[in-house]
């Protein structure tokens, strides 16, 4: 049986929050995946059938629901600390915090970020006694703030920032940034119902811990069980590319957006236009037409054996450099994370790692609070997990052609981590469309030999020891 590591430390709010797992108080019924914390269950046959389940696994749930909000809900205070000599990147934007205007600047671009986490007391996931994701559900939750932070640049101005960041507290970093002079001459702060942004606020209940929500756990859960997943079990960051592009593809709320999921760690940028270019789609095609879809791009990609192969650092830099990167979803082992920015040798992420109550996103005007992280976090990149996917966002067509451009140049190995081709992925003996397959491969090819194999494995196949 794993172990979760005491040392390990994680942040929840504006806090960190130290693992209270000891050896000695796992509990039997508990089982580390790669991803997160999930009971197992065994087979009954007539349960099966009926797809209801029996009273020992509502006891389950029980008692895994309530170790975790507790495994989960513990605070230590914490401050992360940052130096004013480097510049810390933040999806394509650098800041250096060597003045007050530079360090707000950081605070707002950080904060802005839509943080999503555990939640406990939603309403039962269908065929499950769940009603938290705690334990579990955090790359899930990492795939709900890439995909965010994908309809935040498709549907904002690209430089916005969240007008409300001053209700939170001070962000929990060490810095030199003296206090704000509306805090400190004690200026009320509006409050979130009087001053909330209505495209903003509307995204966020996309996300909510309701069934209908399109992008909301209920709907990924019931989405992932055409790929053999459940609530309860944990999921790679391949699993979730793919699951996101199925919720994306089914709703109607965003329009004039589609996702890719690469294969192979390739691009084929034939399948991005066909998806992407609405002349295609007249019969007979108008080229005269020029409507394009903005396009989500998700690389599933395996950066080594069992750690990250570290030939890999600077080009993981330069595409969290690229201002048309919208994140990486991965983490660390049995511990999911989105990686937002990096300053030096240390990754900059968001943490799901922390239960919060859930919140009713169709009540008007609900607190938007919860959402935002007023605390980043760093870990160093050699604890960086290599399964991870990297996502990409391109508003038209010439910004697809630039992103092709960017990433390429980012990756100079002579084993690149991904890479754009022409063509189709059927070009190139392979089983279809990447963006309709429910299984990439995720692993590293030799450039002249991507797609060509028809033997591809799961990243999410691999165990992480």
């Amino acid at each position: 049986m794993n172990t979760v590591s005491p040392s390990a430390a994680q942040y929840v709010g504006g806090v960190m929050q130290e693992e209270l797992v000891e050896n000695r108080r796992q509990q039997p019924l508990e089982r580390q995946g790669s991803f997160g914390l999930r009971s197992p269950q065994t087979p009954d046959p007539s349960r099966e059938a009926t797809g209801e389940p029996d009273e020992m696994d509502k006891l389950k749930a029980k008692l895994m629901s309530a170790w975790n909000n507790v495994k989960y809900g513990w605070t230590v205070k914490s401050k992360t600390s940052f130096n004013k000599i480097s510049p810390v990147t933040v999806l394509g934007h650098s800041y250096l915090l060597n003045s007050e205007d530079e360090v707000e600047r950081f605070r707002l671009a950080f904060v802005s970020r839509i943080w999503l986490t555990y939640r406990r007391e939603f309403p039962q996931l269908e065929g499950s006694t769940w009603t938290t994701d705690c334990g579990w559900g955090c790359m899930l939750r990492s795939g709900q703030m890439l995909l965010a932070q994908g309809l935040l640049v498709h549907l904002m101005p690209r430089d916005w920032a969240w007008p409300d960041v001053q209700q939170l507290t001070d962000v929990d970093f060490e810095v030199f940034r003296p206090r704000s002079p509306a805090r400190a001459g004690g200026v009320p702060i509006p409050s979130f119902a009087t001053q909330v942004e209505p495209v903003h606020h509307r995204l966020v209940t996309w996300f909510g811990d309701q069934p209908p929500a399109p992008f909301g756990i209920h709907q990924l859960v019931e989405i992932s069980k055409s790929s053999g997943k459940k609530a309860g079990d944990w999921y790679g960051p391949s699993i979730v590319a793919h699951i996101l592009r199925k919720a994306v593809a089914k709703t109607s709320v965003v329009h004039n957006l589609v996702v890719y999921v690469a294969q192979d760690c390739t691009v084929y940028k034939e399948d991005v236009v066909r998806l992407c270019d609405l002349s295609l789609s007249q019969t007979p095609p108008d080229p005269s037409n020029q409507a394009w879809k903005s396009v989500i791009i998700l690389v599933p990609v395996r950066l080594g054996g069992e750690a990250l192969n570290p030939s890999y650092i600077e080009c993981v830099k330069n595409i969290l450099k690229l201002d048309c990167c919208i994140g990486i979803i991965g983490g660390k082992p049995k511990h999911s994370l989105y990686f937002i920015g990096f300053q030096d040798e240390q990754l900059l992420y968001l943490d799901p790692h922390y239960c919060q109550p859930v919140v009713d996103v169709s009540q008007v005007n609900f607190s938007l609070e919860s959402f935002h992280c007023s605390s980043p976090k760093k870990m160093p990149f050699s604890r960086m997990d290599p399964s991870c996917t990297i996502g990409f966002y391109a508003k038209n067509k010439k910004d697809f052609e630039s992103l092709c451009s960017a990433a390429l140049s980012s990756s100079k190995e002579k084993y690149p981590i991904f890479t754009f081709v022409e063509g189709q992925s059927q070009d190139y003996g392979l089983e279809g469309h990447s963006s309709n397959n429910s299984g990439p491969a995720a692993h590293i090819l030799p450039p002249g030999k991507l797609g060509r194999s028809n033997n591809r494995r799961n990243s999410d196949e691999f165990v992480f020891l």
